[in-house]
């Protein structure tokens, strides 16, 4: 997907404590596999109102994480100005995805139905449980209820189509479902 909405920030990972007296500092990436975060080399951040631009000039593996040094970023005094930021780059950098495959950013604010038409609410967020990611869709003034709903990211069995234009996911989920 190219998503040629330049200027969405997309966010990759946020950097955590620093580590040692160098200026690493623990890097949380949300790509998959964690370091595919490292293929990006316009990595932006926050900090005291400044956009930064992050150039990782060196980085090994932490357990699930990621330790890294930044350019620039030479001592913990420094590095601790940035713990807490998060990191995203702009959504035109993303790679192009293979036919039925979206970004997690795509589905936001994507309304939700099932097979018989009855409106459950739009994506608030998505979360990854290990076993699969699970839809957050939150009611709207349309919906048939005021229920929070938990509904898996199951193509085939439960995802029955994602319509990126029309901005809608048709879902095989009973209204009565507790999930």
């Amino acid at each position: 997907m190219q998503s040629g909405r330049s200027g969405e920030k997309v966010v990759l990972g946020k950097l955590g404590k620093a580590h040692g007296v160098k200026g690493w500092m623990l890097l949380h990436s949300f790509t998959e596999p964690p370091e595919n975060i490292l293929n990006y080399q316009n990595l932006q951040a926050e900090t005291d109102n400044r956009q930064l631009t992050l150039l990782i000039d060196q980085s090994r593996e932490q357990g699930v994480n990621l330790l890294v040094h930044l350019q620039g970023v030479d001592d913990p005094q420094k590095a601790r100005t940035l713990t807490g930021s998060k990191v995203w780059v702009d959504a035109c950098e993303l790679p192009e995805l293979a036919d039925g495959e979206f970004y997690w950013q795509e589905l936001i604010n994507m309304l939700v139905v099932n097979e018989q038409g009855i409106l459950f609410g739009q994506v608030s967020r998505l979360v990854e449980t290990g076993a699969n990611d699970v839809l957050v869709v939150q009611p709207t003034l349309e919906s048939i209820d005021q229920r929070e709903r938990l509904i898996p990211y199951l193509k085939v069995s439960v995802i029955k189509q994602v319509d990126k234009q029309a901005g809608c996911i048709t879902v095989d989920w009973d209204a009565s479902y507790l999930g």
